[in-house]
């Protein structure tokens, strides 16, 4: 489990703005994941994947809201292929086995909140 302070130094500066394309960079063959907001209730995140580089299939708990921020990714939902450039959005339903490909590098922003598992439709 991360500290207060080692999670501190992902999290953004408060009440400072910032172009969040710019918050995490791209590194050859590798993704790069920076938290934005890190709560038990939910979380923020921003990632950075470089060409050739991909996340495996996994599923969540929860809806999980997806946008991508830069370049282009394949999104696969229930083995159904999405392609989304910079700007467009999708929420991946919870439960449902999702992956990401990259269709060429792409950076994403990662937003999932935590409700109640007797909200949570199967």
């Amino acid at each position: 489990m991360m500290s207060a302070d080692h999670k501190k130094r992902y999290e953004l500066e408060k009440s400072t703005p910032v172009t969040i394309v710019n918050a995490v960079e791209y590194v050859l063959a590798s993704v790069v994941v920076r938290t934005i907001l890190g709560k038990t209730t939910g979380n923020v995140s921003i990632m950075a994947v470089d060409s050739g580089m991909g996340l495996t299939e996994k599923t969540s708990a929860f809806d999980t809201y997806v946008q991508v921020i830069d370049g282009k990714a394949d999104i696969i939902i229930k083995g159904v292929p999405f392609v989304l450039a910079a700007g467009q959005s999708i929420v991946i339903p919870a439960h449902a086995p999702y992956s990401f490909w990259p269709a060429e590098r792409f950076k994403l922003m990662v937003t999932v909140i935590k409700y109640g598992y007797d909200q949570v439709a199967l």
